[in-house]
């Protein structure tokens, strides 16, 4: 069923592999993962299996070379598999993070050793991967990081600590941010990948953060305490970290956006069909005036996110999506989710702030999109700049 406001509205860049997709991981999500959502929410974190079941039907690593085990696709294929997963309402996979940005940096920035080593298990979901900037002191400054890196002979040794970190709990890859030059800023960062299978001495999962949304996805802090890392699994070169990430944050904005308009499409469904089904003073509610102008405002501006959304992906596909544009979509789509998902809550009045209908848990969960992936204060500064 097209979300109300985008009949007949197709990506430009969609083919008929992206429908196969779409069917495929609508499938696996709403079959596979969605039955489990009340246990999951309860343990605070996914089924280990869930990301293996994923790498069997081919949904990890689409973008990622087919030498690799990946896809073979580019990053439509990933928006597609995001769009649905935000769609069919499933939250506890953190596979934005997993395929979505940790992936790109091992196939962009590694050796083809690294490449060989670590992408396979990450495609197949033996491996959960993660990526270690935020730390305790500090959040969107990333320059201002004090996680360090001595070397000591062939190893890193490691000591610091981060926070807020998705898939921190099941992590066995991280894509660590240090300071390997401690007298500078940017030109200091570097991009460790660190093993943690296992629970390495030096390495210490802290506590799974509780947070008022996502539930059912493991967010945690990590700590580093003389922990050795081989200086083989430095990505690129000493002091190309902070290049490397801000390269990479493009399309980790871009997966946030997707989300977001993902979100709201579901929220403008779930709005309109439960206003032509709720009665109140003897009509349904899209028969009265206000309810079909807030459908008509919501609806329009996920139709104008979408479009907008659709040219950031095809810039993206053609290597062209700058960091300002990548931080308008990050900006207004993350805005526009909060709004519309806030106004399609309204309109199921007192049981829209009740657990039981996924418009309270969508309301909940919307609100990080404003904070993470740089806030998007930071986003109007980017903006800014260009301006």
């Amino acid at each position: 069923m097209p979300t109300p406001g985008l009949d007949g509205y197709v990506e430009p860049w969609r083919k008929p592999e992206h429908d196969d997709l779409a069917e495929l991981a609508r499938t696996f999500f709403t079959k596979e993962v969605l039955p489990h959502a009340a246990r999951l929410e309860q343990q605070g974190h996914p089924d280990r299996e869930h990301y293996r079941r994923a790498g069997e039907l081919g949904l990890l690593g689409l973008s990622i070379p087919e030498e690799y085990g990946g896809g073979g696709g580019d990053f439509t294929h990933e928006a597609t598999l995001l769009h649905e997963q935000t769609l069919a309402g499933e939250g506890s996979l953190g596979i934005a993070v997993h395929s979505g940005i940790v992936t790109g940096y091992i196939n962009d920035y590694g050796s083809a050793e690294q490449k060989r080593r670590w992408l396979p298990g990450l495609v197949s979901g033996e491996l959960v991967g993660a990526i270690g900037m935020t730390e305790p002191d500090g959040g969107s400054d990333v320059q201002a990081i004090r996680t360090r890196a001595t070397r000591d002979g062939d190893d890193y040794v490691v000591n610091g600590s981060k926070t807020f970190i998705t898939n921190g709990i099941l992590a066995d890859l991280l894509v660590l941010a240090v300071k390997t030059d401690t007298s500078a800023r940017a030109h200091g960062i570097s991009l460790l990948v660190c093993e943690l299978t296992g629970d390495p001495a030096g390495f210490r999962r802290g506590r799974k953060i509780e947070k008022i949304g996502l539930h059912a996805n493991d967010t945690a802090e990590l700590f580093f305490d003389d922990f050795r890392v081989p200086a083989a699994n430095l990505l690129g070169t000493e002091g190309s970290g902070f290049i490397q990430m801000m390269q990479q944050l493009p399309q980790e904005r871009l997966v946030i956006g997707v989300g977001a308009v993902a979100a709201m499409q579901r929220a403008v469904e779930l709005a309109t069909a439960y206003a032509k089904e709720r009665v109140a003073f003897g009509k349904p509610l899209i028969g009265h005036q206000n309810t079909r102008m807030v459908l008509a405002e919501v609806a329009t501006r996920t139709r104008v996110s979408r479009a907008f959304l659709d040219d950031c992906i095809q810039r993206h596909a053609r290597g062209e999506l700058d960091v300002a544009t990548a931080a308008m979509a990050k900006l207004y789509l993350t805005e526009g989710q909060c709004e519309v998902v806030d106004r399609c809550l309204q309109i199921f009045g007192g049981y829209g702030y009740t657990t039981e209908y996924p418009i309270a848990k969508m309301y909940a969960d919307a609100r990080v999109q404003k904070i993470y992936g740089g806030t998007n204060e930071i986003m109007k500064e980017l903006i800014s700049r260009v301006l």
